[in-house]
């Protein structure tokens, strides 16, 4: 679809802007959502049962295998056009801030710098006792590997199920939505809290919301631009308009 003309001139009258990102967007490298992933030796496991604090005291072997899977499966994606847009987009504007539900890294990939990472990030490594982050460690044998520091399991750096998403985070994502001029929704289902209140919070206080979705979600009712289709079509297609 072509993108409104009236949008293309709005967002050459502002500043600043705030996309949230979900997992439509790394859908379409290749990554699979949380439920399409179990797959094969996985398919006989929920993501609940493997997501949790709960059952990585129950089974840590079990759980950081099934992270190291699902590793592999990011390191293989790449970043296609709508990443790479969104970096271009960084550079168009004075205010620019990417939020993004996504634990893959695949925005850093294709060059966006201003990236909160709601749900952190799956190539990330920290203490589960601790909650530090760890770069490296003894290779012992140990599945999980051991904490350096003080000798606990290992764990991936995202945000559980049963786990808040962190205060700092979601206090600096609320300061952006609030204070844009234009928050773009993109590839979310608009249904995971906390991140589904920002586009709501970005219209409340005055900001032009667009949704670019290939269905439609409860955010379609209230934004102001309904783009629909896949991000990697219709965000470079924006980015080209902005440039012309």
């Amino acid at each position: 679809m072509s993108v409104p003309t009236e949008l293309i001139q709005r967002l050459g009258n502002v500043k600043k802007v705030t996309v949230l990102t979900g997992a439509g967007v790394s859908a379409e490298s290749g990554v699979p959502t949380f439920r399409d992933a179990q797959t094969g030796l996985w398919a006989k496991y929920s993501p609940e049962e493997l997501a949790t604090p709960r059952a990585f005291r129950r089974n840590p072997r079990l759980v950081w295998e099934w992270y190291e899977w699902r590793r592999k499966l990011v390191a293989d994606a790449q970043p296609n056009a709508a990443h790479f847009a969104l970096a271009e987009m960084e550079n168009i504007f004075a205010q620019f801030q990417l939020i993004t539900q996504n634990v893959d890294g695949l925005h850093q990939r294709a060059g966006s710098r201003n990236v909160i990472e709601l749900h952190g990030n799956i190539a990330r490594t920290k203490c589960f006792e601790e909650g530090r982050v760890v770069s490296t460690w003894k290779e012992t044998g140990d599945v999980p590997p051991k904490c350096p520091a003080c000798g606990g399991p290992l764990r991936p750096d995202v945000v559980w199920f049963e786990e808040a998403v962190p205060e700092e985070k979601i206090a600096l994502a609320n300061e952006f939505s609030t204070s844009c001029d234009v928050f773009f929704s993109i590839g979310t289902s608009a249904m995971v809290y906390p991140a589904a209140s920002l586009p709501l919070e970005a219209l409340e206080s005055g900001a032009t919301l667009v949704e670019i979705n290939p269905q439609s979600t409860p955010l379609s009712k209230k934004a102001n631009f309904v783009l629909s289709g896949a991000a990697g079509l219709i965000v470079p297609e924006l980015v080209n308009c902005l440039g012309d």
